[in-house]
């Protein structure tokens, strides 16, 4: 009887902690969409082909170089998730991962591009939505709850499914920005 006690005590624990995370995280936040004209910032990035897992060890490598050849220290960071991972095997998974460029002069363009892709980011209509970034954990919880939540609204709006999906990582602001191109579907 005190075996079972202790394992039910044990299992209580790991939920109420495992809740606390997850609230912690923004795990119960609401997700809510809207359509915004956005876009126009200068993207630096690299090209990835395979497991969408690997972006953040790109990131890395980006701010890295950006840091130490550069002197620049990027505060946004990005992810244009071209494929549906439900949908294409994971290694032939396209994205485009990197660094908004803020206050970037014509000079440093220049040499920059040298060494990465750059390009600006057509303004349009886009469905957008913030989550609030509070860790790395927000990341993988903003995934599991903006994901489905986006697929829905596009359902339901008429709007088309495929297309990129991009993710901004808004550190000064702790916020993940979510967008997905804004194209109705004619019927």
């Amino acid at each position: 009887m005190k075996a079972i006690k202790i394992i039910l005590y044990v299992i209580v624990s790991l939920v109420i902690i495992t809740v606390m995370i997850y609230a912690n995280y923004s795990g119960f936040s609401n997700v809510n969409f809207q359509i915004k004209k956005t876009g126009g910032e200068t993207l630096l990035y690299r090209e990835i082909s395979g497991p969408y897992s690997q972006t953040s060890e790109v990131l890395s490598k980006i701010k890295y170089d950006l840091s130490k050849q550069f002197n620049i220290e990027p505060t946004k960071d990005f992810g244009i998730y071209l494929d549906n991972p439900r949908k294409v095997d994971k290694n032939k998974l396209r994205s485009e991962v990197g660094f908004i460029l803020e206050n970037a002069d014509t000079a440093q363009v220049f040499w920059l591009k040298s060494k990465f892709k750059i390009k600006v980011l057509p303004i349009r209509e886009y469905i957008t939505t913030e989550f609030p970034y509070k860790g790395k954990m927000s990341v993988m919880i903003g995934l599991m709850k903006v994901y489905p939540a986006l697929m829905k609204y596009v359902k339901a709006n008429g709007f088309a499914e495929t297309g990129p999906v991009m993710e901004v990582y808004d550190m000064p602001n702790n916020k993940i920005w979510y967008r997905k191109e804004a194209i109705k579907i004619v019927q």
